[in-house]
């Protein structure tokens, strides 16, 4: 039986991976061992490590990782200080597979940490578009690994163009639709009844993280977003952002922008935040859950700014400025009744909901050797 080793510092990320580590406790393809780490172990940000508990999923290591202030200094020190920890995991455990999901800091220091000590490297959603630093790491992670999942066709012919040999590259879809499409969600009106939202206005899911070339602006692009919002007199549920450079002025922005039909969470479960997305009117922000998850619902997407730009997207979603007419007016185009029929049956673009069943069918039977160690360029 062939040990994973799973590695996770986010909500998102553990998204990608739980319907996998789910399937893995319930079957004997796999044996998994879970390395959770920075945001995962912070109470300000809801500690989410409480959701592997409730998953009836074990954790590993915890190895702490995240200094105060979510400035870019201390972004770039807290990695440093993460690739000295994997490596002594690494090194104690010796994983037949590493598996990282994604575009987060905490993942290249396992693909750099794992290559280096010749541990192949699987990784989840290579290939795709993302609108800053998470873009840099997301491709710089694909040199590092050895074998890729993604998620669809866009996002594989991006990974040959990048030199990677194609017996590499399997598109599987998106690991985190899988859950969506099996797990059952609280009707529409317990949504709306748990979010004390019973009044008949628009329901909306307020997601919006720093950009971290745009740092020093993302208080204000907060305050924006929200303060909108709130004029339009729509109920909202709005989440706390990650732990990137520039946290802490969103933060800041969320508790100061107050109206009586915000409704504020630091952290949402996996099964509630699904629910939630099957039972709002629209997600607003620059999450990719607008773009990924958000489809499968047929739920209209208002993305704001550059954080997703270029990256492959649904008929759900309206891109804006961080303006107050163009977000103001997004949003009353996808509550709108024709924008949300204009969505029924259309298709979204990463994945049928099979995902994870074809990522452990391939970590099992994938021959570690040279071959697969040992890369080449194909240009």
């Amino acid at each position: 039986m062939r040990r994973i080793l799973f590695l996770t510092g986010s909500r998102g990320e553990y998204g990608y991976i739980r319907p996998i580590l789910k399937r893995i406790s319930k079957g004997a393809e796999l044996q998994a061992y879970v390395v959770a780490t920075n945001m995962h172990l912070l109470p300000e940000f809801g500690a989410s490590i409480d959701e592997f508990k409730r998953d009836n999923i074990v954790v590993h290591e915890r190895p702490l990782m995240a200094l105060a202030g979510y400035t870019r200094e201390s972004m770039a020190k807290s990695l440093g200080i993460f690739q000295m920890a994997v490596v002594d995991i690494l090194s104690r455990e010796n994983p037949d597979f590493v598996l990282l999901a994604g575009d987060r800091g905490e993942q290249l220091m396992g693909a750099i940490a794992a290559s280096h000590m010749y541990i192949p490297v699987a990784h989840i959603q290579g290939g795709e578009l993302s609108g800053n630093i998470d873009g840099m790491t997301r491709h710089a992670i694909t040199k590092f690994a050895h074998i890729h999942f993604a998620s669809n066709q866009d996002a594989a012919e991006r990974l040959y163009r990048m030199g990677e040999e194609p017996f590499r590259v399997h598109v599987v879809g998106a690991p985190q639709l899988d859950e969506l499409m099996e797990q059952p969600v609280l009707s529409r009106e317990e949504v709306r009844a748990r979010f004390n939202s019973e009044d008949g206005k628009p329901l909306l899911l307020i997601l919006q993280h720093p950009v971290t070339e745009q740092y020093v602006l993302s208080g204000e692009q907060m305050r924006v977003t929200l303060e909108t919002v709130a004029k339009l007199g729509y109920n909202a549920v709005v989440i706390f952002p990650n732990n990137d450079a520039g946290s802490i002025p969103i933060q800041r922005a969320i508790e100061e922008v107050r109206s009586p039909r915000f409704h504020v969470e630091r952290n949402l479960p996996r099964n509630l935040f699904s629910s939630l997305l099957a039972g709002a009117d629209v997600i607003v922000g620059n999450s990719s859950a607008g773009l990924l998850e958000a489809p499968t619902f047929e739920l209209p997407a208002v993305n704001i700014g550059t954080r997703q730009r270029g990256r492959l997207q649904g008929a759900n979603v309206i891109n804006v400025g961080h303006d107050r007419d163009e977000i103001a007016a997004a949003i009353r185009r996808a509550v709108s009744p024709e924008f949300r029929m204009s969505l029924k049956a259309k298709p979204n673009p990463y994945g049928d909901g099979r995902s994870s069943q074809r990522v452990i069918k391939i970590l099992s039977e994938t021959p570690v050797d040279e071959r697969l160690l040992v890369k080449r360029m194909t240009y």
